[in-house]
């Protein structure tokens, strides 16, 4: 390559460079052209502070987490569904019996319940802990979002154990039924079979001995997990007529939860009740008992609990801090020229 050659090359890469100088966004200012003023400083670091503000919140709207709500057909109905009680009720055991009957007349077994003598009066302990978990039903009928804490927490409390003595039976357990529509109920006499269903030896339990006043404890379907809290909980009824029919109708909601803690499959329910006092004389008509007619939705519930990802959180980051450093240098550069 001769002379001539190399300085057209180096002329060519000339230009190549002056071109690539006059696509630059970003030019540089001269060292001499620049001075520092306090009010610029005061206003950088101004910037810095509200920079790392934010940026400290956002870092806690990172590290927090949300309940995803999501909705879909459910497609099982050949799995059974699992009823979990703890209900108290002011007669004696030998007095009462607790069974299902399905939308099929299908009486189910009732191994899995256990009558057990208590005492229906709380002592000071568990009366605090009844009022504890009232005052949680009060705060999520007013306040949704708070199951969602719940949720995420996994904790639930255990109520203490109540002393034995004959005043009530306690009746606990769980029962495995068909996902279909039944009633669990609560009424006079031990239930035996029936070709048309089932029946219960009231004959054999005098009048003067109802008393239908109970005390639910728990109450839930599926698979019991820490964090839901059921809706019939706590609840309290008082009964001042022996001859008392109290009703719960429950729609059953299938539920999958998938936390960071928790990861199941079980159901949520909601509820309207009513009661009333059985006289036939009056026109009033019924059985004395508990009885909690169930219903399941065909819809089915996914919670999910999510978290920013990573790159949405830098994302937001550098818009944080490039916005405050873009805007504060603009308004300086203004205030500066309106004083010169």
């Amino acid at each position: 390559m001769n002379r001539q050659e190399e300085e057209q090359v180096r002329l060519t890469k000339k230009k190549a460079l002056t071109l690539v100088k006059e696509l630059d966004a970003f030019p540089k200012v001269p060292e001499s052209y620049v001075e520092s003023t306090a009010s610029g400083g005061t206003v950088s670091l101004i910037a810095f502070t509200l920079m790392a503000v934010l940026a400290f919140l956002e870092f806690f709207v990172y590290r927090d987490t949300w309940m995803k709500y999501e909705y879909e057909v459910d497609k099982d109905f050949s799995s059974k569904l699992r009823i979990n009680v703890d209900i108290t009720v002011a007669m004696r055991c030998q007095y009462i019996g607790a069974d299902v009957l399905d939308l099929a007349e299908t009486m189910v077994a009732s191994d899995g319940l256990k009558y057990e003598p208590v005492n229906f009066d709380l002592s000071p302990q568990q009366r605090l802990w009844h009022m504890t978990l009232l005052h949680i039903q009060e705060r999520l009928k007013v306040e949704h979002s708070l199951q969602d804490v719940i949720f995420k927490a996994a904790i639930k409390a255990v109520p203490p154990e109540s002393p034995t003595s004959l005043s009530a039976c306690r009746i606990h357990g769980h029962l495995y039924v068909n996902k279909v529509a039944g009633n669990f109920h609560v009424t006079v006499g031990k239930s035996i079979p029936h070709p048309r269903g089932h029946a219960h030896l009231a004959a054999l339990v005098s009048h003067d001995t109802y008393n239908f006043s109970h005390r639910i404890d728990h109450l839930s379907f599926g698979e019991a997990i820490p964090g839901i809290i059921s809706p019939l909980d706590g609840t309290e009824k008082i009964s001042v007529d022996p001859n008392h029919m109290f009703q719960y109708f429950i729609t059953i909601v299938p539920t999958k939860l998938k936390t960071y803690k928790v990861s199941a499959e079980t159901h949520q329910y909601s509820v309207t009740e009513q009661d009333r006092a059985i006289n036939h004389a009056a026109g009033s008509h019924g059985v004395s008992g508990i009885f909690m007619k169930y219903d399941i939705s065909s819809l089915m519930v996914k919670v999910t609990e999510q978290h920013m990802p990573l790159w949405q959180f830098l994302i937001r980051l550098c818009g944080i801090i490039g916005g405050i450093f873009s805007t504060t240098a603009h308004e300086l550069n203004h205030f500066l020229l309106l004083i010169i």
